[in-house]
């Protein structure tokens, strides 16, 4: 029998059925995926084999290829991965300009996460009814900048339902992953999508993997027009000691589509002779402002790297 993961309670996981019924589940013997070095085998969104046990539970007995999946560092666990999501059709990212200010370069470092697998991802601009003058043409930076290199933006509010019909319209018949950090209104934004749907999960502190005491990573819950989100913690920060310097490169897709012109195939668009993306950059074909997050990642990413190595020695 196959089923979908809802929901992971630490061992135990809320799986439904094809036929609608909502099972308990566990794991049985030990699940070996990819090989990933992942503080959670299974995902929400996963596709599991059942079987049936007595007293109305049930165990998974593998976990069925997977399309796709997002994963993050480790709260916990510097070296492990976790699996935040799998089996997405898009990811739906919400930001606001303004309560909470957006953290500069957030939206690349979320999009670190989903391009390797090059899942769509809509930025939803929330609370754009605080906006004033100045917020208002940030927000038209982002959407320049973010649209010129196929990503969907939208200007929301759960407050007014300015941009709801347009969003409504993008999750339909879709399974996405929504994510955001802390106060951005993600459980406001999702009622006034459907109202009266509970989003539960709490953040996940970065530092001592406490939070708020809560075992909950993720939830899928179904939409009535068809379709299902993935709800995730909120995010504090994202760090990517799992990334080495080519792994950023090659996820900034204009940089990556741009680069295969580039006199040198490992070309970290930074120094060396003959950079098809400098040169880009130098025409204005590739945002300023992109340019200087990717170089803050890989700057992050090899310090990270030298560290490593140099503690381990």
């Amino acid at each position: 029998m196959i089923g979908t993961v809802y929901k992971s309670t630490g061992s135990w996981y809320d799986v439904k059925t094809e036929t609608g019924q909502t099972l308990q589940a566990r794991i049985v013997g030990k699940l070996r995926l990819d090989d990933l070095k992942s503080t959670n085998p299974i995902a929400v969104g996963d596709k599991v084999d059942l079987m049936l046990d007595e007293g109305g539970t049930a165990s998974i007995l593998s976990v069925l290829p997977r399309t796709n999946y997002v994963l993050r560092q480790s709260p916990r666990k510097k070296h492990n991965v976790h699996l935040l999501a799998a089996n997405v059709d898009q990811a739906l990212l919400i930001v606001t300009m303004i309560e909470p200010n957006l953290k500069p370069g957030f939206i690349d470092r979320f999009l670190m996460m989903t391009e390797p697998y090059n899942i769509p991802v809509i930025i939803a601009f929330n609370k754009c009814d605080l906006h004033g003058e100045q917020e208002e043409l940030e927000y038209n930076f982002y959407k320049t900048v973010y649209e010129n290199i196929n990503y969907t933006v939208l200007h929301c509010s759960a407050h007014t339902n300015e941009g709801i019909q347009q969003l409504s319209a993008l999750l339909k018949d879709k399974t996405t992953m929504i994510a955001g950090q802390s106060g951005v209104g993600k459980s406001s934004l999702v009622n006034a999508i459907q109202p009266g749907m509970e989003l539960r999960t709490s953040e996940i502190s970065d530092y001592s993997g406490k939070g708020q005491h809560t075992t909950t990573f993720a939830e899928m819950h179904d939409l009535q027009m068809g379709g299902q989100i993935i709800d995730t913690p909120g995010i504090k920060t994202l760090a990517f000691n799992h990334f080495e310097v080519m792994d950023v490169a090659h996820n900034f897709r204009e940089l990556f589509a741009i680069s295969k012109d580039c006199k040198f195939a490992d070309c970290t668009h930074r120094n060396e002779p003959q950079c098809a993306v400098k040169n880009a950059l130098k025409e204005g074909w590739i945002s300023e402002h992109r340019y200087q997050n990717y170089l803050n990642l890989v700057a992050e990413v090899e310090d990270q790297n030298y560290w490593e190595r140099h503690n381990h020695m």
